[in-house]
């Protein structure tokens, strides 16, 4: 839908209603739909948007939006359909959620093409172009729907999702593991920032020096993310899925392809199958170069429906940097995990 098109009401604002319409045109085109099932997303209950976020919040944007709008910080305009829209972005997890715990139902991946972004927000504000915090509210629902126990998020956007951070910092039963640009924004997630009290340990950040490619990347997950997982064996896996880490990407200076995105899924696919029955849900977080982002869910499908788990073609190894940064991660991370 062209939902509040953010750019129509701020300027041209990278987070707009084309980045969704580029991706189902590039889906349309290739076919890529038939092979696909619609989950239809219903808006999200106050009640679950206050799994993390306070009252308060949520009723600043309910009533911004219901004004005409303003912005919640410099980068995040909110418009009269903003509120109904952030609503119906965090149901669509619930209902991806849903999907995928139905064990009459065959889908085991679902990946919610929805906006605005979520990483960024956390229980008191919105930034960064995010309103509610999608992917929390989600594994929120899953601790008190489904009694899950151990989830796994894994967010491979080129920012690392501080709000995301903050909400389960103090909780063991969520892992979040952030591979993000470092320095940049929003100048969070150092190696040391590991989670507090009983959540100590379960906050894995992997801060990646500019110009990271493919091979970085992959050499990122497979010797952090996996062993970290084969551990922490989550029940449900959830991906804040970015594609502003893609070399075109005009709000990075990473040198991801499009082709590394679907490379970063089979990874995700592997852990999945070994440890949680393949349920995954990946949500949409950034990504602004329109081509990019089309090119790089086109590959995430074909990994999600190709279903090769980690049978990839090895790409030629990290660079020094990287491997450097990865030594340094491991040393502070080997306190609480078999590295």
């Amino acid at each position: 839908s062209e939902m509040c098109i953010r750019d129509s009401n701020t300027g041209s604002h990278p987070e707009n209603a084309a980045r969704l319409i580029s991706i189902m045109e590039g889906m349309e085109a290739r076919n890529l739909t038939k092979n696909t099932e619609r989950v239809l997303p219903v808006r999200a209950s106050r009640e679950q948007l206050e799994y993390v976020h306070t009252a308060a919040y949520v009723q600043q944007v309910e009533a911004l939006s219901k004004r005409g709008g303003g912005m919640l910080d410099p980068d995040t305009p909110v418009c009269s359909a903003s509120y109904d829209i952030a609503l119906l972005a965090a149901g669509g997890l619930i209902r991806a959620v849903d999907a995928v715990m139905d064990d009459s139902n065959p889908l085991k991946h679902v990946f919610a093409l929805v906006r605005p972004p979520g990483h960024h927000a956390n229980a008191t504000r919105g930034r960064g172009f995010c309103i509610f915090n999608n992917v929390a509210i989600a594994a929120e629902y899953l601790k008190r729907e489904y009694g899950a126990k151990r989830i796994l998020i894994a967010d491979w956007d080129v920012h690392h999702g501080n709000g995301t951070q903050e909400i389960f910092f103090d909780d063991p039963s969520v892992l979040y593991f952030s591979t993000h640009q470092y320095p940049h924004y929003p100048g969070t997630g150092w190696v040391d920032e590991v989670g507090k009290g009983d959540g100590a340990g379960f906050t894995v950040n992997v801060p990646l020096p500019s110009g990271t490619d493919d091979a970085g990347y992959v050499y990122a997950l497979t010797s952090i993310l996996v062993p970290v997982a084969r551990e922490f064996r989550p029940e449900f896996v959830l991906v804040s899925s970015g594609f502003d880490a893609h070399i075109t990407d005009p709000l990075a200076s990473m040198s991801v392809t499009s082709r590394g995105f679907g490379l970063f899924t089979d990874v995700i696919m592997a852990i999945a199958k070994e440890l949680c029955n393949e349920r995954i849900v990946l949500t949409l977080e950034g990504g602004y170069n329109l081509d990019a982002i089309s090119e790089s869910v086109l590959a995430v499908f074909k990994s999600l429906i190709a279903d090769n788990g980690d049978s990839r073609d090895r790409v030629i190894g990290p660079n020094e940097r990287v491997m450097n940064r990865i030594a340094e991660i491991k040393k502070v991370q080997k306190v609480y995990w078999s590295l």
